[in-house]
């Protein structure tokens, strides 16, 4: 599993965007890449994905931008990370499911049910995050996650 700058980059979109409040007026793609030490032209790209998943929402017009689709409480780490990775945890057996010599179909594989538990583990670990939950600082958070609420 690997967390990529886009990942990176969204998450601190998406937090920036719950602490302004879902009612709020929106705010631009290059306000948040300003307030937030972001590249811009990554900041529009990840908005217009973030869009398309439907966690975000743009406003046209002069007081235009974009704000949050949903409550913080509703939207997990795994939505968020599933936009910018097609699978926050993929195994070499979707990546490289017709490889005959081992993952053809018929074929018996011992390590596959090890790495799809794990799948549904991690899965489900990050779907138990929500954006709300990152809202707090680095020790309360810890303490969630060490506690297993997620």
């Amino acid at each position: 599993m690997r967390i990529t700058t886009e990942t990176e980059y969204a998450l601190i979109i998406m937090l920036h965007l719950v602490r302004r409040g879902a009612g709020q007026p929106a705010v631009s793609a290059r306000q948040i890449a300003e307030d937030e030490s972001l590249p811009s032209e990554f900041v529009e790209q990840i908005l217009l994905r973030l869009r398309r998943a439907g966690l975000v929402e743009s406003v046209r017009g002069a007081k235009g931008g974009y704000r949050v689709a949903r409550q913080g409480s509703e939207v997990s780490l795994f939505e968020v990370m599933a936009v910018t990775e097609r699978q926050p945890f993929e195994t070499a057996c979707e990546r490289h499911a017709i490889d005959e010599g081992r993952c053809g179909p018929g074929k018996d594989c011992s390590i596959r049910p090890v790495w799809f538990a794990l799948q549904r583990q991690i899965d489900g670990f990050l779907g138990g995050i929500s954006l709300n939950d990152l809202l707090d600082d680095e020790g309360t958070v810890r303490d969630l996650v060490s506690l297993g609420r997620s």
